[in-house]
């Protein structure tokens, strides 16, 4: 399989994508104006216990309060011996207006909290440190027996592993030279004690440690054995990642290029036209069938439909056809979706049990690749597959779009922050084709306010790219997503 790994920058966003063979399999997003919080630490105040959920409400500087789970509250193994999951009580693990240290697992999604946990972990290339957990864990990726037992010998030469801090082998890991992972121990111990210098400073509700950049975090978490190159649109950017590479992966670092066609890059591996297609219910298969995706507050539903298929031989061929046919592009998608939680599969019935199998294991196949952590059950006799994705972040349907007000939430419609990303990079894509003296951008109102207001030095910046004046101008029958860029 060949991966490669674009990162594409405009104005305050960076987005990030992973091919495989061709094919864009994960699309990420960064904006400025709102990062993300997952695996930030925080000096968190406890503001109320509630028993009654076994969890407590902290505050951690940000608009809603977070949730801390009575199970994720970190204890010492003498009480966890003599207590026991069943055992455990709030009120004996925090109260009200304590101080503690809090790392965030999960962002705050839809209308719901971030969630926390006082068990602290901090990844490197390698390694995962767990400065108050003692114990060496390795990759359950890491299939290879012999290479599992030398990755957990060459941490044990190098550690206790009876005492904090403890350590779980990555996945990149595998190949991995004992000096390499000592480098990377080293570092994270460098960064742990700068972590506790920080905490003993920070105040209540305040930011202790915020994890890295997404372009870094990409360069982190997805480079790998089957990476053939990293490209990368901005000057800055490229000059930050490879000076990462060459501390803290060298062997990685003649990976990473910068990419000076006059051709957008997402233009140039088709990403843009994938994003947009991913914000679209309905998903045609080749065959003739589609998929239709609904995501809701509680779960994500999928149904599979033969469409104009018929198949060639009889209905039950039809069907398995089609469902192992659906079972790839689902597995797909997801990814490429960020879709996470409970995820129901309704599958066309399918009578012989061979069929029902083969199509699990397409499902379970295609997602063995997958960067999140997935749970998949046996089909149903209704033909329904019930499965689990985690969910860190936002999906990329809530991070582009929000609720439309004219049918009352029951649809999206891009945001105007999305739409002024996209105006900025059609103003990239002609400059880097066509010569003019001027630009006029026309879109909605609400579009052309946050042009002048918030994103105004974005503006400022393209007129300097560009060398030509930018005019504005509101168009109050525009749809939403409706703009033109005119040049002059």
């Amino acid at each position: 399989m060949r991966e490669e790994i674009l990162v594409n920058v405009t104005p305050r966003e960076v987005r990030a994508a992973l091919l495989e063979n061709g094919v864009v399999q994960e699309a990420l997003i960064e904006r400025a104006s709102h990062r993300g919080l997952v695996s930030n630490l925080y000096m968190g105040r406890v503001s109320r216990v509630l028993p009654g959920m076994q969890a407590a409400f902290v505050d951690i500087g940000i608009e809603r309060t977070a949730f801390l789970h009575a199970s994720d509250i970190a204890r010492s193994r003498y009480e966890e011996r003599a207590n026991g999951e069943a055992d455990i009580d709030i009120r004996d693990l925090v109260e009200e207006g304590a101080d503690l240290l809090v790392q965030v697992l999960k962002d705050p999604l839809g209308t719901k909290g971030a969630r926390l946990t006082t068990h602290v972990t901090i990844p490197s290339r390698y390694v995962v440190m767990m400065p108050q957990s003692a114990g060496i864990g390795v990759s359950a990726r890491i299939e290879d027996d012999a290479e599992r037992e030398r990755l957990r010998q060459c941490i044990e030469s190098i550690t206790d592993p009876d005492s904090p801090p403890g350590y779980i082998v990555r996945t990149a890991a595998e190949g991995a030279t004992a000096e390499a992972l000592r480098a990377d121990m080293l570092f994270l111990d460098r960064l742990w004690s700068a972590v506790e210098e920080s905490r003993a400073e920070a105040g209540s509700a305040e930011l202790v440690y915020e994890d890295l950049p997404l372009a870094i975090r990409v360069l982190r978490d997805l480079l790998g054995a089957e990476t053939e190159r990293v490209r990368v649109d901005s000057d800055p950017l490229f000059a930050r990642m490879k000076d990462f590479a060459d501390r803290f992966m060298p062997d990685m670092s003649p990976m990473i290029e910068r990419y000076t066609g006059e051709r957008p890059i997402f233009d140039l591996y088709g990403i843009e036209d994938e994003i947009q297609r991913a914000l679209q219910r309905k998903v045609p298969l080749k065959s003739g069938g589609y998929l239709i995706f609904d995501q809701t507050e509680a779960m994500t539903t999928i149904d599979v439909n033969t469409g104009a298929y018929v198949g060639h031989r009889n209905l039950e061929e039809t069907i398995f056809r089609t469902n192992l046919e659906a079972a790839v592009a689902i597995a797909r998608q997801l990814r490429l979706r960020n879709l996470g939680g409970i995820i129901i599969i309704d599958f066309i019935d399918m009578i012989e049990e061979e069929h029902r199998r083969q199509v699990s294991q397409a499902l379970s196949g295609r997602l063995a690749g997958d960067h999140a952590k997935t749970q998949i059950m046996a089909v149903s006799p209704l033909g329904l597959i019930e499965m689990t994705r985690k969910r860190n972040r936002e999906s990329l349907e809530h991070v582009l779009c929000q609720a439309c007000p004219s049918c009352e939430g029951r649809g999206f419609v891009k945001t105007p922050e999305t739409v002024c990303y996209e105006i900025f990079r059609e103003i990239l894509r002609q400059h880097g084709q066509f010569d003019f003296q001027e630009l006029l951008v026309l879109a909605r109102p609400d579009i052309i306010e946050r042009l002048l207001d918030e994103e105004s030095a974005g503006v400022a910046e393209l007129e300097g790219l560009t060398g030509s004046p930018i005019r504005l101008q509101s168009e109050g029958l525009y749809a939403p997503d409706q703009f033109d860029v005119v040049l002059m």
